[in-house]
């Protein structure tokens, strides 16, 4: 088009962008990396850089196969859809990414039954509960269960934890009933860098694995579901149907490679800065804030200000070039990523003092 001008890219930005760690902007080693990727057609799996990213996640995770997919959402509803037939119930917990955020596409789009179950403040579900909705019953009129879900890290509960410990019993009691168990684990990696453990210790006890490059790991787009061969065949086959067969992918697939091999321990510092954002904030009125909780990179806070709502508070900061997110009409999380140092961190504890003073 004659005269079109390409927009200045990556014009500077002086915010403190905390609403994600999806807003992150890739790596200099990723940008290289793209430019240079070797391509081909992934639909026809001869792109060899997206076969060489599947064949490095699937290995970092202990798992026997994995695809590439578009986004989070794509990966865990292919996942369910793999694993379920139509009419079955997905068991999970009803303060999931899974039931809140995913525009309820395993139903709309896969007939599945999701079936919530309360949510501890410590993103587990109680293991008889779990037990009970896991029971088939013989008669007609229950919908019978498909796959139990799990979160890990566990982003509405402010990203904590779930230890290997829980996962095994979660996954034992789902072998009893002859059931998979899929683990949307998002922020997996940040979950291993917090327990200082292999990540193997956290994927050994589900029998699948979403987890996305594009948060933490910085990578601009694509997430990765993880499993055995069978499995990731029909994951695969779901992927085309949702409209998630990509072709000359090895471009996105370059930074995914540079994410897994060079972006996962620098995780530690976001949760460095995550730590010090919350012991800051927990230092002034009208915040509160459980900082045993703040164990990677969310922090989750409640306003209690007796004149500033949350969207006062919200407006606020981004007046002063700060933007942080909602959880609710009391709630707010701020995510710490690649590409916010401590002086950021530093930067926002004095203006919110401003603020709230």
């Amino acid at each position: 088009m004659q005269g079109y001008v390409l927009p200045v890219v990556d014009a500077p930005d002086d915010r403190i962008d905390l609403r994600s760690d999806t807003v992150t902007l890739p790596s200099p080693a990723m940008r290289a990396a793209m430019a240079e990727a070797a391509l081909g057609d992934d639909v026809y799996g001869e792109d060899p850089t997206v076969n060489a990213l599947e064949r490095l996640a699937a290995e970092r995770v202990g798992k026997e196969a994995a695809v590439l997919v578009t986004s989070g959402t794509m990966g865990n509803l292919a996942a369910l859809l793999a694993h379920c037939q139509r009419g079955q119930r997905v068991i999970l917990g009803n303060e999931s990414h899974i039931y809140h955020y995913e525009a309820g596409g395993a139903s709309a789009l896969g007939g599945l039954v999701y079936h919530p179950l309360p949510t501890a403040g410590d993103g587990t579900i109680d293991l008889a509960a779990l037990a009970e909705a896991a029971t088939t019953i013989n008669d007609n009129h229950f919908a019978p269960p498909g796959v139990i879900c799990l979160e890990n890290t566990h982003n509405r509960r402010g990203g904590v934890v779930l230890a290997p410990e829980y996962l095994a019993q979660v996954h034992a009691l789902a072998r009893a009933q002859g059931l998979p168990v899929h683990l949307d684990g998002a922020r997996i990696f940040n979950a291993a860098v917090a327990l200082g453990a292999p990540v193997t210790d956290l994927t050994a006890h589900v029998d699948t694995v979403m987890f996305c490059l594009s948060k933490g790991l910085a990578a601009p787009v694509g997430s990765l579901v993880a499993g055995s061969a069978e499995v990731i065949a029909r994951v695969r086959r779901v992927r085309k149907m949702l409209g998630g067969g990509m072709r000359q992918a090895g471009v996105i697939a370059a930074a995914g490679i540079v994410a897994l091999t060079e972006m996962v321990d620098r995780l530690a510092e976001d949760h460095a800065n995550a730590r010090l954002l919350a012991a800051g904030l927990a230092e002034l009125p009208g915040v509160q804030i459980d900082l045993s909780k703040v164990q990677t990179n969310i922090v989750r806070f409640t306003l209690t200000h007796p004149r500033l709502r949350v969207d006062d508070f919200l407006a606020a900061l981004r007046a002063r070039g700060i933007l942080m997110g909602s959880m609710s009409h009391t709630s707010i999380r701020a995510v710490t990523h690649y590409g916010i140092e401590r002086m950021h961190i530093e930067r926002v504890i004095s203006v919110a003092a401003e603020i709230l003073a």
